[in-house]
């Protein structure tokens, strides 16, 4: 028989890790309407960029 796969775990998902992080401190702004929204996920994402790349790159994905 052939392998099988590794189950799926969002655990171990970079893409999961950093909307995680970014949900987190949305919740943590309390926006209340559109336009805070993208300023709020302006600011946030700038904050995080890097670690962002980190989270792919422990995950094994590499950057050229």
């Amino acid at each position: 028989m052939g392998s099988v796969p590794a189950p799926y775990s969002p655990d171990l998902n970079p893409i999961e890790m950093a909307f995680a992080k970014l949900k987190a401190l949305l919740r943590a702004r309390a926006v209340r309407t559109i336009d805070a929204l993208r300023t709020a996920i302006g600011q946030i994402c700038d904050l995080f960029q890097d670690e962002c790349k980190n989270y792919f790159t422990a995950a094994g994905y590499g950057f050229d």
